[in-house]
């Protein structure tokens, strides 16, 4: 009886063995395209799409707009709405209090100075002799879309990011990538950090032996059609846009080339900082097969040109709008290259910012326009805030630092002399509330008892993170900012700092648009399902649902 009984239970063994062996031969791969390309263009107004859309040609802008799945009312929700935290927000689905990237800069309180997001002296320079390279990806607190990605193929997705800012190389490759590449000024190459690799690949030799920086510079930088035909900007010389060191006036012809002798640190204020980078992703698209293996790869691309424009010259300029022409051409080049190597349909791309810009101030107060706007002197009103502090209660420093439109009170020394420190906010909040540009100061210790709309303090508090941000929050009126410098620049709560582009092209997506509320924080969940992985392990976001739907 028992030997019979061994042999049933054998070939029932067999038997299960076999079906699922059967089973695993007829199953379906899951699907997943071939190459993710993510795409930031550093200081996108959402606007932008449109605002210059009829000198775009068919085969960039209008392209995405056209064959795309445009979600037109994403929004950032955090404050501040800077280049770090944008970055950082798009790929980890998250915000800075939790993965704590709260600023490109701020005072770190554990640490008792300013830091930067990215940097780490630990490191060193690969492909230099600079400085550039000491940078990882150190203080981001959250695994990105592309470390889950990784974790997801056993490590056998290649990422790669790039961009002529670390931030915007470092920050969405995330903790496990192959490679970030990313400018130096110095050198006019790209490198990278001693946090991935010990010597560049020889690839990325012979792209910087090409010398391209140098050879687009020489050209100088005109417009793309002629003058007149700019009539989405103001006039190209105004008084309130920034000047190269050897103008006169910060108008065209923009002679650049003229100042690469010593360094290439005016390639990012032109549109050929934009081109070299495309350069570069095309190079990496090539030499490193990407989206030619067996599992999925992810390219990481921001733009950070328009930016360093943008900064210069503010949204209304001709400069923007001949960065956004050519930019244009650039993408139309660049999406042809994709359908040509990896094929049309078998890469996924999506667009987006990692913040706006406002109008520039003078532009707006000028006496055909007269919406209220301005500057803030937060430098001069720190000094007279430390005088009369030190007046009423000794000798300091009582404000350690004021970054990200948060003031840093040195707690220790009101703790150590014993101040009351309701009292000595309240006389902050006094001397700084009443000045023209300033909405309000708040105690972020009471940030709930507020005299804001709710959206506005949760967009805060998603913005702190303990032992990097400070204590007083400065909230300026609408088309106010903090700064010296002509041009324009961005971090508040407002709209036009928080409103961005978000488009997916390719793979899996159907045309179409929608108008629902999106969030920068869902980019990282919907490329999670699409990819069929897990998200990045701080998400908060949610699955964009329209882009689902067939």
């Amino acid at each position: 009886m028992n030997k019979y009984l061994s042999i049933i239970a054998f070939s029932l063994l067999f038997a299960t063995a076999t079906q699922a062996q059967n089973n695993t031969s007829t199953s379906k791969p899951v699907a997943r395209p071939k190459l993710v390309v993510g795409v930031v263009v550093d200081q996108m107004r959402w606007d932008f799409l449109y605002r210059y859309a009829e000198k775009y040609g068919q085969g960039g802008f209008n392209r995405l707009t056209r064959e795309g799945y445009s979600c037109a009312n994403t929004h950032i929700n955090y404050s501040p709405s800077y280049t770090a935290c944008g970055h950082s927000c798009v790929y980890t689905g998250s915000v800075p209090v939790v993965h704590g990237i709260v600023g490109n800069s701020w005072y770190d309180l554990n640490e008792g100075k300013t830091v930067s997001n990215v940097g780490d002296s630990t490191k060193t320079t690969v492909g230099a002799t600079t400085a550039t390279g000491k940078v990882s990806p150190h203080r981001l607190l959250a695994s990105t879309i592309t470390d889950e990605l990784k974790l997801a193929t056993n490590m056998r997705s290649k990422v790669i990011g790039i961009a002529l800012k670390d931030r915007g190389a470092i920050l969405p490759a995330g903790h496990a990538a192959n490679a970030a590449y990313f400018f130096d000024v110095t050198t006019g190459n790209w490198v990278t950090s001693s946090y991935y690799m010990n010597q560049l690949p020889a690839w990325v030799n012979k792209v910087n032996e090409q010398k391209l920086p140098a050879k687009l510079l020489a050209q100088n930088w005109n417009t793309i059609l002629p003058l007149a035909q700019y009539t989405e900007s103001h006039a190209d010389d105004v008084d309130f846009e920034d000047l190269f060191s050897n103008e006169g006036k910060p108008i065209f012809e923009h002679r650049v080339g003229e100042l690469t002798k010593t360094s290439y640190s005016v390639l990012p204020a032109t549109p050929y900082g934009n081109t070299v980078t495309l350069e570069m992703a095309k190079a990496a698209i090539a030499n490193e097969n990407l989206g030619k293996g067996k599992f999925t790869d992810f390219l990481a691309v921001s733009l950070s040109s328009t930016d360093y424009i943008g900064h210069r010259y503010g949204p209304n300029s001709v400069e923007v709008e001949d960065c956004y022409l050519r930019l244009d051409k650039e993408f139309e080049q660049f999406f042809a290259y994709l359908d040509n190597t990896i094929g049309k349909g078998n890469y996924l791309l999506f667009l987006t910012a990692d913040h706006g810009a406002a109008h520039v101030p003078a532009y707006l107060q000028a006496d055909s326009i007269r919406i209220p706007a301005g500057v803030f002197d937060m430098d001069t009103t720190m000094k007279q805030l430390e005088t009369k502090l030190a007046a009423k209660y000794g000798q300091g420093p009582w404000l350690l630092n004021y970054d990200n439109m948060q003031i840093y009170l040195n707690n220790k020394l009101i703790a150590d002399k014993n101040i009351n420190r309701a009292e000595l906010v309240k006389t902050c909040i006094d001397f700084i509330a009443p000045l023209a540009g300033i909405n309000q100061v708040i105690d972020l210790q009471h940030l709930n008892e507020a005299h804001i709309v709710d959206e506005m303090k949760a967009n805060i508090r998603k913005g702190l993170y303990p032992y990097r941000s400070g204590d007083l929050y400065v909230l300026y009126q609408p088309g106010w900012f903090e700064d010296h410098y002509k041009g324009t620049t961005h971090g508040t709560i407002y709209s036009y700092d928080t409103h961005i582009p978000l488009v997916w092209m390719g793979w899996g997506i159907t045309p179409g648009e929608d108008h629902s509320d999106v969030y920068m924080t869902d980019i990282a969940p919907t490329l999670a399902a699409m990819l069929h992985i897990q998200e990045p392990n701080g998400n908060i976001g949610k699955v964009i649902q329209g882009l689902f739907k067939k």
